[in-house]
């Protein structure tokens, strides 16, 4: 399931009929402030995009809400058309409101729309893998999937959509949604301090099914801790980097979409995830969790 790829860490993992690189890069934090309106410097984001496919990465991750279109707009501004190995993920079921919050947005009407928003804004006649976003702000709220779900299983049976996933849910909604139809991904928070997927992770990856995960906002501010510090010192490395290098190893089902506005710090990401952690290394972020 999982290569080795020569230019970025981690190899690759397969999403039902694609293959993409385990390193990817997620397009939020190209959107303006609060993820609203334009970014500050437009060909800087073009560039961000553009480097994003120099480096190998095939994984690109999006959504309509992101300025909204903002995102979207960027990534066909920068690709279109897209090389044939590069795979553009989005997700559904939140919209955003005048004062910059997430709003869910999961009646069968608003998925359609938001289906069609995300096919015109990236220029594709078919959405490679779409997330139904569950949950609010504060993380995944218990509640049945099954209508929202179900209406991207009919958006799924008209071409529409090639993969289906679930994002911010729970491991009793994952359940839910595999009953209905094959889930490729789950995207949910999930970090060195923030461990409540363990779990759920392992249980995917003897499934072969990716885990996803994403940060709040502030990236990875929760994780700075003396632990984090010590090792990336040890390591002449930044924590972000140590992170990123324990995710790729904390099970081979994971992949990974961090964010930037620049490229220097893209490149240094992808740099940075290919860290070799030794097993104290290891036990010692390990630790981080129950801190937490």
């Amino acid at each position: 399931m999982s290569t080795t790829s020569p230019s970025l860490p981690g190899g690759t993992w397969t999403l039902g009929d694609m293959t993409v690189t385990r390193f990817g890069y997620g397009a939020m934090q190209l959107a303006g402030p609060g993820v609203m309106g334009p970014p500050a410097d437009h060909d800087g984001a073009l560039a961000v995009l553009r480097e994003a496919i120099g480096l190998g990465i095939t994984h690109i991750d999006t959504a309509d809400a992101y300025g909204p279109r903002v995102t979207n707009e960027l990534i066909r501004e920068a690709l279109h058309p897209y090389p044939d190995s590069l795979h553009v993920v989005t997700k559904v079921g939140a919209t955003r409101d005048e004062q910059g919050g997430w709003p869910p947005a999961r009646e069968p009407d608003q998925l359609r729309h938001a289906i069609d928003e995300n096919l015109k804004s990236l220029g594709l006649d078919t959405l490679d893998l779409v997330y139904l976003r569950l949950g609010n702000a504060d993380g995944p709220r218990a509640g049945s999937l099954s209508r929202a779900f179900e209406t991207l299983v009919e958006l799924r049976q008209q071409g529409l959509i090639r993969h289906l996933g679930v994002s911010n849910a729970t491991a009793e909604q994952v359940s839910e949604a595999q009953a209905i139809a094959p889930i490729v991904s789950v995207q949910n928070m999930y970090n060195l301090a923030y461990r409540h997927d363990d779990e759920l992770i392992d249980r995917l990856a003897a499934e072969k099914i990716a885990y996803v995960p994403f940060f709040p906002l502030g990236g990875f501010s929760p994780l700075q801790s003396g632990a984090l510090s010590a090792v990336a010192t040890r390591l002449n490395a930044t924590p972000i980097s140590v992170a990123l290098a324990w995710l790729l190893r904390r099970s081979p089902n994971i992949l990974l979409i961090p964010g930037t506005s620049s490229v220097r710090h893209l490149r240094e990401n992808a740099i940075g995830a290919g860290l070799a952690l030794s097993g104290e290394d290891v036990a010692e972020l390990e630790g981080i969790s129950r801190q937490a």
